[in-house]
């Protein structure tokens, strides 16, 4: 498994389970947002993305490690340990219970997980651009 930067994991992460993988769970419209801006850019950068069964957050996929250091303000990242997830097959189980697929593996997000630097990124543009729209009314 690969990033969208496609780093490969690192020797002491070669030993995680298959499809294990890092989940960032943002506010539903921060999310779509940058689900937007992360589907607008000029490469594959976005990984398979969840929705929870209300509505009300979406988590990204990312590389496995990724939660030993995420610190992004409004969201939070947890070990998922793989719980099962197949990456290739559309038709996967979610690694969460209680969420489905909004963009799921092996469709438009591809086999890989998104690069946690270009979340950030995107996550902090959305607030920004959510916060203008706020702002105007």
């Amino acid at each position: 498994m690969t990033s969208t930067a496609q780093h490969r994991p690192t020797e002491e992460r070669s030993e995680q389970p298959p499809g294990a993988c890092d989940l960032v769970t943002v506010p539903s419209r921060q999310g779509l947002e940058a689900v937007d801006i992360l589907r607008r850019g000029c490469t594959e950068t976005v990984g398979p993305v969840l929705h929870d069964g209300g509505g009300d957050t979406l988590g990204f996929l990312v590389p496995p490690g990724t939660a030993d250091g995420w610190d992004v303000p409004g969201s939070a990242c947890t070990h998922t340990e793989g719980r099962g997830l197949a990456f290739g097959a559309v038709s996967a189980p979610p690694p969460v219970e209680g969420t489905g697929w909004l963009l799921p593996p092996g469709e438009e997000s591809g086999d890989l997980v998104t690069d946690p630097a270009v979340l950030r990124a995107a996550l902090d543009e959305a607030a920004r651009l959510i916060e203008a729209a706020d702002n105007c009314r």
